[in-house]
């Protein structure tokens, strides 16, 4: 889960911005981010959209963090 921390640091976010952004629990983003506990496919959709990345750069699948292009009916 390296990747989730080193994103959101990067952007210059606490755990409690992404709670805001995403409506995650602090804590429960902490155990994520520290590999404790997974996310859901809707808690990976949230932190993608919230870090302006893909889903499959968060499961490690590509190392492009450019997001693909969204539709308008997210």
């Amino acid at each position: 889960m390296s990747r989730l921390k080193d994103l959101r640091k990067e952007r210059g976010y606490t755990q409690v911005k992404m709670q805001m952004l995403t409506g995650i629990d602090q804590s429960d983003y902490s155990k994520i981010e520290s590999g404790r506990r997974y996310y859901t496919f809707e808690q990976c959709k949230r932190i993608a959209l919230a870090l302006d990345t893909s889903m499959d750069y968060l499961a490690g699948l590509t190392d492009d963090k450019t997001p693909y292009p969204r539709s308008d009916n997210q």
